[in-house]
């Protein structure tokens, strides 16, 4: 018998080439009229911050852009957002761009209509007063923010991301225009890429794992590991850069409805302490992941095998182990701690602080700070 389990999903998804046209449609549908448009000033070059101002201008509405979002928002970053939101007035929040966009977004949200700081709603579920409705429009095919309730927020003070959740932040339609990914530079292709992997590899066989998250988990996968490989070798291959983004949406659905595990862990505070790209943090670790946790769950990973591989006898998780590191090499990744400046006496010090991330809870098989120092030791 399957084990218990409640699946809700979050938001309606718009998918298809040239569906960013529909953004002033469905803002209207949501009740939108003052508008405050989320983006990173990054995006500019390729236009979609200015493409989506003026598709909420012809619906009739008013549009204030909030641009100074940076990748990893801090609290800091909110708080200037919530000072913004609060000058016009706003009564609705569209966010473009990556998942800092996205992130920082719903952190505002939470401020702006909650009160308070964003220590406050660390977890899930403490905001007490309603929210405002909002959109995502992803630019990238990575973190799948645009699927889950939390906004992932670094403390100013620690340099460490809470994660801060609740159903009232999610946004209540994701717009997926495969179009909009083909600006991306080759290196954010290749580190959202290996994220979105990571998301759909570690939600397969974490411990909140389910039978309709898994589906999620799964189809990502069978979305993302053959299409990463083409993005990167065609960037302009359309077809494959919409699998990529339903491939990272699927993910996120799955995260939202299970969780990830110590290849997330242990790469925030890689980033904390060296700036280390999350995407290539990760790139660095799952692999690494993958053969740790094939003690606990090499059945799982028998689902996973590589398209158009031959299975030859060799386990599964190795296959996928090793299929991640090449796809980690084909985007010119770093593959090793120390090629990205990592000393190897901070370990133990890296090993604690992974240990105190709250995904490290829902890995499939438990760790602590040893083993998690083991983990580190063989991606060094």
């Amino acid at each position: 018998m399957p084990p218990p389990f409640d699946f809700q999903p979050l938001n309606r998804a718009v998918f298809g080439p040239g569906t960013i046209t529909r953004l002033g449609e469905l803002t209207r549908e949501h009740g939108g009229r003052r508008i405050m448009l989320v983006t990173d000033p990054g995006l500019a070059k390729a236009g979609h911050p200015q493409r989506a101002e003026q598709l909420l201008r012809e619906a009739g509405l008013e549009v204030f852009l909030f641009d100074a979002v940076k990748e990893n928002p801090t609290t800091k970053d909110v708080a200037v957002g919530v000072e913004f939101a609060r000058k016009h007035q706003v009564d609705f929040l569209v966010a473009i761009g990556g998942g800092s966009s996205m992130d920082c977004a719903k952190g505002v949200n939470f401020i702006y209509t909650n009160g308070g700081r964003m220590a406050d709603y660390k977890g899930h579920g403490k905001a007490t007063k309603p929210m405002l409705p909002s959109i995502g429009v992803p630019t990238t095919s990575g973190t799948g923010s645009e699927a889950q309730s939390f906004a992932l927020i670094t403390d100013e003070s620690s340099h460490m991301k809470m994660a801060c959740g609740d159903k009232k932040a999610a946004f209540r339609v994701a717009i997926l225009d495969p179009e909009l990914t083909l600006s991306q530079p080759r290196g954010v292709t290749a580190v959202t890429g290996i994220d979105a992997i990571a998301h759909a590899v570690e939600s397969y066989v974490c411990t909140r794992r389910n039978p309709i998250s898994q589906l999620y988990s799964l189809a990502a996968w069978q979305y993302l590991e053959p299409n990463l490989e083409t993005v990167l070798r065609e960037p302009h291959n359309l077809t494959a850069r919409g699998a990529m983004q339903v491939g990272a949406h699927f993910a996120g659905v799955a995260i939202e409805n299970a969780m990830l595990g110590i290849a997330h862990s242990c790469a925030n505070p890689l980033t904390a302490h060296y700036g280390v790209i999350h995407g290539t943090a990760i790139g660095m670790l799952l692999p690494h992941v993958v053969r740790f946790n094939a003690m606990a769950v090499d059945h799982l990973y028998q689902e996973l095998p590589p398209v158009g591989v031959t299975l030859n006898g060799e386990p599964v998780s190795e296959m996928v182990a090793r299929r991640i590191q090449e796809l980690v090499q084909l985007a010119g990744l770093p593959t090793r701690l120390r090629d990205v400046g990592v000393s190897d006496t901070i370990l133990p010090l890296l090993a604690l602080e992974a240990n105190e991330q709250w995904t490290a809870r829902f890995n499939p098989r438990t760790v602590g700070e040893p083993e998690l120092q083991g983990v580190y030791e063989k991606a060094w």
